[in-house]
């Protein structure tokens, strides 16, 4: 059954980290299962990715088992039911632990810890040797976080929005009627619900992510709005003079705001009395925070936001088909270790001050390179039957742009097939910058699913650098990315068959 398969997942995943007691906090994005681990000495790497189901592990700050998208749920869920938390919630301390199956649970992870343990110190000091947690990559790290929690409403809002896009195109082309307008001003409502409270739902992360009260990086992150503020009564900028406006810093001010309210916050807990900490601490900390928000972070964040979206534009137009094919080759890497949600504030910010953000649609050609590898594998390697169903699997998803299946299930366990659809992923992007004034109206997934999201009148410009990537990964990985191992004929489960001579 569908649900024995989670489960089985689920507590093999424990097995192989040290069992419940040794994860902190579990969490998910939309194809790895994320866990913050309390001792990394515990963890079997090799066995995480032996597990029939798992993809592929990444370890930076937090422990990340990749298991693709539709099953990454169901598996999360399985594993804080099991608990009793919820996700994102503090697992109990290991002192205290239990588990709703106690009582077998606690033996099979002893016998676990038992077996494992020395290789698991092995790994770990390996591990540690590859991973430096220099301070940017706790930065990036941090940002990661704050986003993933809204991946699943970026690619919901970000839909709605492309089939309201559409459907007002087809009205002003006379297409369908006028009474289409309510329907399309409902999908936009909805959309705005995202987008024009963006940095509402980034401050609560953000405050969440960095130890602060939810409720106060929430209100930040409102303040950037400057609700009530008119331009007959504006605010004004106190190192230029000039009106400050609704935004003004966007995401990346909020994220620093809500880290220096989560400093201040923790300062006044220190100092202030119990008695009148509930009051006093929430009070200044707003008080304080709001005011070098609006009055520091707005202008200067103000500043960088606007040198970071122009000098990607820059680069986009000056580089064009180089910058491109530079981009779209690069973006795997980046996915392979996680990175890649740390370019979401980029993408909103260059979503409100172009309209679009020209950097997905390059950077989504790295999936389509992944495409076109896999089917050239397809063909080349039919005999080998374990392959070709993980293929099957991960195909239909990856030509929706959700490529980790495919990076982890085929083309990076054999080595040459990844590198080859790195570069079918950057002839897609040399198409996509050469031909320019490409882009996202709003964030959501890649491959087929962005074309609706594609700016006016530019679709076929991006489906061009679809086929421009699929044809390229094809190409690269049929006469030089098959390596002699993956034509081996196989069974299902991965064994040698014999084959006619």
């Amino acid at each position: 059954m569908a649900e024995d398969k989670y489960v089985r997942i689920a507590h093999a995943i424990y097995d192989h980290v040290g069992g419940p007691q040794n994860i902190a906090k579990l969490i998910h994005c939309m194809t790895r299962v994320r866990m913050t681990i309390r001792d990394d000495s515990l963890v079997d790497m090799d066995g995480l990715k032996a597990i029939d189901g798992v993809m592929g592990v990444v370890q930076e700050d937090t422990l990340q088992v990749i298991v693709g998208p539709g099953t990454v749920d169901k598996v999360a869920e399985e594993m804080v039911k099991e608990v009793g938390v919820g996700l994102g919630e503090p697992f109990p301390d290991p002192s205290t632990f239990t588990t709703k199956n106690d009582s077998t649970t606690k033996s099979e992870h002893q016998r676990d810890k038992e077996m494992v343990e020395a290789k698991a110190k092995k790994v770990h000091a390996a591990q540690k040797a590859k991973i430096k947690q220099t301070p940017m990559r706790k930065i990036l790290s941090a940002i990661s976080s704050i986003f993933i929690p809204l991946i699943p409403v970026f690619v919901g809002a970000g839909l709605i929005s492309g089939i309201a896009a559409i459907l007002s195109n087809m009205m002003v082309a006379g297409d369908i009627g006028k009474n289409w307008t309510d329907f399309i001003n409902v999908l936009k409502v909805i959309n705005g619900g995202l987008f024009s409270y963006l940095v509402i739902y980034v401050g609560i992360n953000s405050a969440t992510v960095f130890g602060a009260t939810a409720g106060l990086g929430g209100v930040i992150g409102a303040v950037t709005l400057l609700t009530g503020v008119t331009p007959q009564a504006p605010i004004h900028n106190i190192f230029n003079g000039q009106a400050l406006s609704a935004g003004q810093g966007g995401i990346i001010g909020v994220i620093f705001a809500v880290w220096v309210l989560s400093l201040v916050e923790k300062w006044l807990h220190k100092v202030v009395p119990d008695s009148i900490d509930i009051i006093v601490t929430p009070t200044i900390a707003l008080l304080v925070i709001g005011i070098f928000t609006i009055f520091i972070v707005m202008p200067i964040a103000g500043v960088i936001s606007t040198g970071l979206v122009g000098g990607i534009e820059w680069v986009l137009n000056v580089g064009g088909a180089f910058s491109g094919f530079v981009l779209g080759l690069f973006f795997l890497p980046m996915v392979m270790f996680g990175l890649h949600q740390i370019l979401t504030p980029i993408h909103i910010e260059m979503i409100n001050k172009l309209g679009m953000t020209p950097l997905l649609p390059i950077l989504a050609m790295a999936g389509a390179g992944q495409v076109g590898a896999a089917i050239a594998l397809w063909l080349r390697c039919r005999n080998n039957r374990q392959l070709t169903n993980m293929i099957k699997g991960a195909l239909p998803v990856g030509i929706l742009g959700i490529g980790e299946p495919l990076i982890y299930g085929v083309t990076l366990p054999l080595g040459r097939p990844f590198i080859t659809a790195c570069i079918g992923g950057g002839i897609g992007g040399a198409v996509i910058g050469g031909l320019g004034n490409i882009g996202a109206i709003a964030i959501g997934p890649s491959g087929v699913a962005l074309i609706p999201l594609i700016n006016n009148g530019h679709w076929m410009g991006y489906v061009l650098g679809l086929l421009a990537a699929y044809a390229g990964g094809f190409v690269a990985t049929y006469f030089f990315g098959v390596p002699a191992s993956a034509k081996i004929a196989k069974d299902k489960e991965g064994h040698e068959i014999a084959t006619a001579a």
